[in-house]
């Protein structure tokens, strides 16, 4: 579990995977950016890690238990599953396909690192403006996945970044993603008193033991039974 700078913190901390990780297949300076993509494309070699999506894992999004009681009472700390979707862009000089070799190492690093490593966190969370970030504490690791998307859902996205032309891009899914309130619960109350007492009372006509002689009367039958 982590508190509200997870989401930031796994964006800065996969922006440092990547660049931790470009070598030995590129041998020049990049620029790995936590942005989206820029409407005025750079001629440097750069990376862009846009998130573009924060969504509710599907799968824990209806197991989450009550959190408070009746009376308001806190039980557990309320907790967000949450799944983050990445768009990852590369530029650099097109007749040396810069932007292409670059991809190829980003999907090269996810592929060999796909959980997000917990020296790279505390890395991140070291950035003055994510000091306070308590993720590498967490004890669910972040994976990354690829997301397949066709034509359309590409175009649907990258329309959504208004006047931004296309660049060669993959889009990455960080899953999961733990945020917890910070209220802390309230301990239950001790009991006070331990009622011991056990009463046991017979029944007012018991039945006959097996054996013991007695007879049982019959029961009184309003109707006739059989056919005589």
């Amino acid at each position: 579990m982590s508190n509200g700078l997870a989401i930031a913190t796994v964006t800065q901390a996969l922006a440092l995977l990547i660049a931790n990780n470009l070598r030995p297949e590129i041998d020049m300076a990049v620029s790995v950016e936590t942005r989206k993509p820029p409407a005025d494309p750079p001629t440097d070699p750069t990376i862009t890690v846009f998130l573009y999506q924060v969504a509710p894992n599907p799968s824990m999004r209806n197991t989450d238990l009550p959190s408070r009681a009746p009376n308001g009472r806190l039980w557990a700390r309320p907790t967000a599953a949450l799944d983050l979707n990445y768009l990852i862009s590369a530029y650099g000089e097109e007749s040396e396909l810069v932007g292409q070799r670059l991809i190829g190492c980003v999907v090269r690093t996810l592929q060999e690192i796909p959980v997000l490593p917990a020296e790279l966190i505390e890395q991140a969370a070291a950035k003055p403006h994510l000091v306070g970030s308590d993720l590498a504490e967490s004890a669910q690791k972040v994976r990354f996945t690829p997301i397949q998307m066709d034509v359309d859902e590409t175009s649907k996205l990258w329309g959504m970044l208004h006047q931004t032309p296309y660049t060669v891009s993959v889009t990455y899914q960080g899953s999961l993603v733990f945020i917890e309130g910070r209220e802390e619960p309230e301990p239950a109350k001790p009991v006070e008193q331990l009622n011991t007492t056990v009463e046991v009372i017979p029944p007012d006509d018991p039945a006959p033991e097996p054996g013991s002689g007695e007879s049982v009367p019959a029961a009184k039958d309003g109707g006739r039974g059989g056919s005589g």
